[in-house]
């Protein structure tokens, strides 16, 4: 089992900052989800972790002893990549064993090893078969045995799930979710989709363009953004935002007018997510607008209504019915809103 300390790591390419100062400690078996766009730095933080890619400046310890100058197998990391790199030429039985043999493990305990792995994904049933007879979630569960064989101080998963389509997202999912409970092992999982984030991680890293916008778990990710990135990014829908201005206590913007903050007057952006409001009556409510769309989600409507240049939902009742452009009231108290700065989109406790 291991501890990573991220010591101030930074990543440059000439005048290109691909990760900028991340300073962070991962205690042992935790499960930590670096969440962010495309070219936010989290797959280069993970390699930097593999010893992949070397930092342009800080240090990374794992159980304390610095590891910047060895190699990558000297790491004792394993890694799940996204395109599952399995030999074509090995059947399941051979893919999953073929890290003990690079590794000089005893012949003699191989099979007990794989035949174990293996049972913990669920593939005793083809370890006879190559990896052109698998579907994609069969074969990322191969990269999973493969990992899991190696008994490896620190797991590396660079977006797993991202070759899978919808369905088979949700099982494997819930298979990575059951094997860091069983396996128990510090865990580093690089993904752009906030669902994997919030349902995995025990804590996420929420990056953008190289820099750490917010460390926390996954409630405090959801209920308390750090700023307008993050609340943007979490969250499906993602959160309403609404410029506006604030004074005496008041949010003002068009169509909307709600009291109650304690925060300096000035230009803010207020924050609410879709299922925390709801559709009002004539008698309470804090915006009335005109339907922009409707969508039945079964268990649920979901209405939205523009306001000036923002789209802003609301969750509403399964059996709402409306039509476009009708008027509607909606119920957004100020309890559940999030007060953000206007020029920095950092939040504001109000």
């Amino acid at each position: 089992m291991a501890e990573i300390q991220l010591r101030n790591i930074s990543k440059r390419w000439g005048s290109f900052v691909g990760v900028d100062n991340f300073d962070l400690t991962i205690p042992d078996r935790e499960f930590l989800v670096l969440l962010g766009p495309s070219g936010c730095g989290k797959t280069t933080t993970m390699r930097m972790i593999a010893g992949l890619e070397d930092p342009t400046e800080g240090d990374i310890l794992v159980d304390g002893k610095r590891v910047n100058e060895l190699e990558p197998k000297d790491r004792d990391v394993a890694m799940v990549f996204q395109s599952y790199a399995l030999y074509p030429n090995m059947n399941v039985y051979d893919n999953i064993r073929f890290p003990l043999k690079v590794r000089g493990i005893d012949p003699k305990s191989h099979d007990e090893k794989v035949r174990r792995a293996s049972a913990m994904v669920e593939l005793d049933d083809f370890l006879h078969r190559k990896p052109a007879e698998l579907s994609g979630g069969q074969r990322q569960r191969v990269a999973l045995a493969r990992a899991i064989v190696r008994e490896p101080n620190v797991f590396l998963m660079d977006e797993p799930l991202s070759n899978l389509d919808a369905k088979l997202r949700v099982s494997t999912r819930a298979q990575i979710k059951n094997l860091s409970h069983e396996l128990q092992v510090t865990t580093v999982y690089v993904t752009h989709d906030q669902i994997e984030a919030m349902t995995l991680a025990d804590r996420v890293v929420v990056m953008k363009k190289g820099v750490v916008q917010q460390v926390g778990t996954p409630t405090d990710i959801y209920d308390t953004p750090a700023n307008t990135f993050v609340a943007s990014f979490i969250g499906n829908p993602a959160m309403n935002l609404m410029d506006g201005e604030l004074k005496g206590g008041t949010f003002h913007a068009e169509h909307v007018e709600i009291a109650g903050f304690n925060a300096p007057d000035g230009k803010v952006i207020l924050g609410f997510r879709a299922e925390d409001a709801g559709l009002g009556d004539a008698d309470h409510h804090e915006i009335t607008a005109p339907i922009y769309t409707l969508e039945l989600l079964g268990d649920a409507t979901m209405v939205t209504v523009r306001i000036g240049r923002e789209l802003v939902a609301v969750r509403g009742p399964k059996d709402f019915r409306a039509e476009i452009d009708d008027q509607v009231s909606l119920s957004v108290p100020k309890e559940i809103c999030h007060l953000f700065d206007g020029e920095t989109g950092q939040r504001i406790e109000a």
